[in-house]
């Protein structure tokens, strides 16, 4: 592994490389191309350190920033993740038939319904797939918003103000949104089905018995492109709802600060920070979640929506402009302690690596 992080910025295509590692035995890569603003993105791990343009950073800050991504991570998933399951079922559950109560009243009665059918155990549902794939997340997240900062600052060191972190939030928000979608339609599916099945709805006769299950399942139906089922509500809730949590979190920082130097906020600053950061990437993007959670549990054969406009004029049709805010309340209620808990977790180990 090389010592120094390469990050090249070439002139007619625009094309920025970043190499996070270097190894030849895995050259694994991922790149994203957007003709309609002319840019090319090239994420490697195989890369030619000697090119062009280059401008060295050192290796230890991304080293850092997956480190820390990770504790934050692992800390916002344990946080948050029995309200995600609840989030999840109040929006995947369907339409009743007319006279026909919803399976679940509210947020407590689903929990309470969840907890008596399955136990506590039952509120963990579905964790197992973003528990294995955090590191891989927020090592993308915290690394392509780490690298697009360097890239963002006039002169090294240099705080940033709050319109570049949006920028730098949305460009780490285009990364994710590609591991972000087959893990999120795992956990969907697995959190939904207990609601879908006892009411008989179709396309989940199937009782998962886990994380690979589902994916076995759905590569049995739809092939590989079927675990990225959703991807398009996916990009339209990680690229504007990150742009909006990291603009958030440092406006809020600096507000606190009293100025762009936030180095010397404490724990309850940076708590009070990550969980208003969190709360605003929700307000921004809910009706897109939404979109996203019901057409990744739909049916693959027999689906109900045709796509993410169809679902969206569907369920506005059905159940008006509250059926685009189901399960709103218990994603609030994670998003302020999770993200709290997930920056506070970062910041503190970032902040230990030195």
């Amino acid at each position: 592994m090389r010592n120094a992080l390469h990050a090249v910025l070439h002139g007619k295509c625009r094309a920025l490389f970043l190499v996070l590692y270097e190894n030849s035995n895995i050259p694994i890569y991922l790149y994203l191309c957007f003709k309609e603003l002319d840019l090319c993105m090239l994420f490697c791990l195989c890369c030619d350190p000697t090119l062009s343009c280059v401008q060295n950073l050192q290796m230890g800050d991304v080293a850092k920033d997956l480190s820390a991504g990770t504790v934050g991570g692992v800390a916002q998933l344990v946080v948050g993740h029995p309200f995600d399951t609840i989030k999840v079922k109040l929006q995947s559950q369907p339409t009743p038939l007319p006279g026909q109560p919803l399976k679940y009243s509210g947020a407590v009665d689903a929990i309470k319904q969840t907890i008596a059918a399955e136990g506590p155990r039952g509120l963990y549902k579905g964790m197992g797939v973003p528990l294995a794939t955090v590191a891989a997340f927020n090592a993308v997240l915290f690394s392509v918003r780490g690298q697009m900062e360097a890239l963002l600052r006039s002169q090294p060191g240099a705080p940033l103000t709050v319109n570049q972190q949006i920028v730098a939030g949305a460009g780490a928000g285009v990364a994710v949104s590609f591991l972000a979608c087959p893990t999120e339609l795992i956990k969907c599916r697995l959190q939904a089905q207990s609601a879908l099945a006892d009411v008989g709805a179709a396309g989940v006769v199937v009782k998962y018995g886990g994380p690979m299950d589902v994916a076995r399942h759905v590569l049995q139906s739809a092939g590989v492109k079927g675990l990225f089922k959703g991807l398009v509500p996916t990009m339209a809730r990680e690229i504007p709802g990150n742009a909006a949590m990291f603009g958030a979190y440092e406006a809020i920082k600096q507000f606190l600060a009293g100025g762009q130097d936030t180095s010397g906020l404490g724990r309850g600053s940076l708590i009070v920070a990550g969980g208003l950061a969190g709360a605003s990437f929700w307000a921004f993007v809910y009706p897109t979640d939404v979109v996203k959670s019901v057409i990744q549990v739909d049916d693959y054969k027999n689906p109900k929506f045709s796509g993410s406009i169809n679902a969206f004029r569907k369920i506005l049709a059905a159940e008006g402009v509250k059926g685009l805010y189901k399960g709103f309340g218990p994603a609030m209620a994670r998003s302020v302690p999770a993200n709290a808990a997930c920056f506070l977790a970062y910041e503190v180990t970032r902040s230990s690596l030195g």
